[in-house]
């Protein structure tokens, strides 16, 4: 005798795979169904600006750095190393942090999860931006990654731009590039077209009477008679009295202004980014211009990482981040030799250091501090004769 079947209880529902679907006016479908939408990181201008940052801020070695009533000092040690050399088992240090600037500027966030092996620091894994949402909580906020909630203590988030109505995340140059990126597309839409329909250069007159030219076959066979040749060079032979040749100048950007359009749009994408407008094909280098993007809007970006890093991954408050971004100017060597000969002089530099700025190995002769003209050795200054009464016309 089977079981009786409980009366509120019914089959599982099956699923059932189908097609949805709507019926909505032409306006209505392109704006929900935009066709030309695409994103930030497909305009090679932008890409152009994002990989400058990328590629600076991850060629900076990164500093572990303490405080010392003295002045900082760097710190050497398997932390130090594991995030300059290996942040994680798969990732290089330029690996690492170019694309974490890449993310970062194009989304606006960037999510990295540390973790733990016995208490110490096992790797930074960044996570796809994709796989990452966010939740105001309260006050605050939770980080979602691929649908797990993690605390924002529990992992390294950088924004970029942060939202008027939540500061916790960024926005990034999305809104401000929008029109920007679209009138770029517009224009380099408009020169693919000209490349792969170019006017013609040469305009034939010929007697619009002629019975030759009421029909295609026509028009065809005279062209193939009296302008095509098989042979390069050879002069055309053709009738003065019913055929006039003249050249004109094809359709070009210059005269649809398309040229000075792009130029317009690529100095205001540069502009917006923060980038000098020479680093992506417009204007002239200029040194100065370069030094002032490294220390203001690359240092800008290199510190969003510095303290993000600092707060969550350090527990001693003596203990810091920091990119250094002095390899990034370009210092001739007369000015490097200059500096490091007054620095020398008046003792603030070892003959070694002032080496390992030209890029010399150290000499073990070269330690001692050396003071005044004759470079007389620190430890030796007391013993000139003029400071102990010595000859007269002791030096």
């Amino acid at each position: 005798m089977s079981k009786r079947k409980p009366r509120n209880s019914r089959d599982a529902p099956t699923k059932e795979n189908g097609l949805a679907i709507f019926l909505t006016s032409d306006e209505s479908y392109a704006m929900l169904c935009r066709a030309d939408y695409r994103p930030l990181s497909s305009c090679p201008e932008v890409q152009m600006c994002v990989g400058v940052y990328a590629d600076l801020i991850a060629s900076m070695t990164m500093y572990l750095m303490r405080n010392t009533p003295e002045g900082d000092i760097r710190v050497k040690n398997e932390l130090s190393r594991k995030i300059d050399i290996e942040p994680n088992p798969y990732m290089t240090h330029q690996q690492f942090f170019s694309n974490l600037v890449r993310v970062l500027m194009m989304n606006g966030n960037q999510v990295t999860l540390p973790r733990y092996r016995d208490g110490y620091l096992e790797g930074l894994y960044p996570q796809p931006p994709s796989a990452v949402g966010f939740e105001r909580d309260g006050a605050g906020y939770r980080i979602l990654v691929n649908g797990q909630t993690v605390r924002p203590e529990e992992a390294l988030h950088f924004p970029l731009n942060p939202d008027p109505e939540t500061p916790f995340v960024g926005l990034g140059y999305r809104v401000g590039l929008a029109d920007l990126v679209k009138s770029l597309r517009q224009s380099d839409a408009t020169k693919t077209a000209l490349m792969q329909s170019p006017k013609p250069s040469l305009i034939v007159k010929v007697d619009g009477y002629s019975e030759a030219l009421q029909t295609s076959e026509g028009r065809a066979k005279m062209a193939q008679r009296y302008i095509s040749d098989s042979e390069n060079g050879r002069p055309w032979l053709i009738p003065a009295d019913a055929i006039q040749v003249e050249q004109v100048k094809p359709l070009t950007l210059s005269d649809l202004a398309i040229d000075k359009s792009l130029e317009i749009d690529k100095r205001s994408v540069a502009a917006l980014m923060g980038v000098p407008s020479f680093m992506v094909g417009v204007g002239v280098f200029s040194q100065a211009e370069y030094d002032n993007f490294v220390n203001t809007k690359v240092m800008a970006i290199a510190r969003i990482i510095e303290q993000e890093m600092t707060r969550k991954l350090l527990y001693s408050t003596d203990l810091y981040w920091h990119l250094n971004n002095r390899s990034l100017i370009n210092y001739d060597i007369d000015k490097l030799v200059a500096a490091g000969s007054a620095m020398v002089d008046r003792m603030a530099l070892r003959r070694n250091e002032w080496r390992d700025w030209l890029g010399l190995p150290p000499d073990e002769d070269m330690e001692e501090l050396l003071a005044l003209e004759n470079y007389v050795p620190a430890n030796r200054l007391g013993d000139q004769k003029k400071l102990n009464g010595g000859d007269e016309n002791a030096t």
